[in-house]
């Protein structure tokens, strides 16, 4: 039988990883209103993020302990699809695609990538393990048809590290590896913002991502330095960005979820929204599904974190719900595995298959 100590202790660290949820959700809600109270703006956006996060995480939860395969299966399908209707619905003429929808295609094609390499592991038949992963290599090669090199990369990256997942025996260490290399490309966007990297590599990094949103970085990067506490008010980053107001490309946001936070809330705000990205982390490592599954859901939302930090796909409700989704499918205890317990001595269940660290 399973140690009664043992299941106590998941139990209890699954409880403290729900209850984060809760208090780091509810503090992103209420820091947004101070901010908007204080400083004038509109919360609203970051309102409904918070909510399509709590409302896909608890979708997860329940589909994933009734349909732990059918259910990411059916995500994966429907973040293809919304991905396909955003790559042909992009506004602006092709010059600027990168700074239109074209961020929140390469997220949701990560997404989907990582549902659907979740499916296989909670796949018991060889052959339907196998006809999923073969989905998510479709979904890659779907990725570099429609032009997004960075759905292309993001993807091949979600299933090399979901292969991979199957040697690490330990999920500590991987998700530890994805939070650095979330950190890295995060503070290497700062570096940018702030002209702190080498002239040359720079100017490389200009052509790569344009000039025109590394100059949407700088203004995002003086408005935080005018007001680190309390940043300039939610929503407020459109009307106060010279590069903006004097650009005729269009959007309003300077495409890096990081930099947006820390122009329009402050430090506070960047705090929170490293504290959402490290919460999921830890409900990663809390979960009972099997170490696999963890890791690849790990690696999907890093790989979606890499992609706010330099580009607008938070914006997008559909990435933010689907993203809650993935972490809440990744975390659920599945129905069957649960009665299965009872039964089976965790000494005698493969490694995989153990919810431990």
């Amino acid at each position: 039988m399973v140690s009664a100590a043992g299941s106590a202790a998941a139990g209890e660290r699954r409880n403290v990883s729900d209850a984060a949820g809760v208090i780091v959700l509810g503090a992103c809600a209420v820091w947004s209103l101070i901010t908007a109270a204080a400083q004038g703006g509109r919360p609203e956006g970051v309102l409904l993020a918070v909510l399509a996060v709590a409302a896909g995480y608890a979708s997860g939860r329940i589909l994933g302990a009734v349909l732990p395969v059918a259910a990411p299966c059916a995500g994966a399908l429907a973040g293809l699809g919304l991905a396909l209707a955003a790559a042909h619905t992009a506004p602006g003429p092709p010059t600027t695609a990168s700074l239109g929808n074209t961020g929140a295609t390469a997220a949701l094609l990560a997404l989907s990538n990582g549902a659907v390499c979740c499916a296989a592991w909670a796949a018991r038949p060889p052959m339907l393990r196998l006809a999923l992963r073969l989905s998510a290599v479709a979904i890659v090669v779907t990725a570099a048809a429609l032009g997004s090199a960075t759905g292309c990369a993001a993807g091949a990256g979600v299933v090399l590290c979901s292969l991979a997942a199957e040697r690490l025996r330990r999920r500590a260490l991987g998700l530890a590896g994805l939070a650095l290399g979330a950190a890295l490309v995060t503070g290497a966007t700062w570096a940018i913002a702030g002209n702190a990297l080498p002239r040359g590599l720079t100017a490389s990094l200009e052509g790569l991502l344009t000039q025109h949103r590394v100059l949407l970085w700088h203004d995002a990067l003086h408005l935080a330095r005018q007001s680190p506490a309390l940043g300039a008010g939610p929503g407020r980053y459109g009307e106060l960005s010279p590069t903006v107001t004097q650009s005729l490309l269009p959007g309003t946001k300077p495409h890096s979820a990081p930099l947006q936070q820390a122009a329009e809330q402050g430090v506070v705000g960047v705090a929170l929204l490293a504290a959402v990205f490290c919460w999921v982390l830890y409900a990663l490592w809390c979960s009972p599904c099997p170490t696999p599954i963890a890791l690849t859901a790990g690696a999907a939302l890093t790989a979606l974190s890499t992609i706010a930090s330099v580009g607008n796909a938070l914006s997008f409700t559909t990435v933010t719900a689907g993203a809650g989704l993935l972490a809440g499918l990744a975390t659920a205890q599945p129905w069957a595995d649960e009665e299965a317990a009872d039964v089976l001595d965790t000494d005698e269940r493969p490694w995989s298959d153990r919810p431990e660290a």
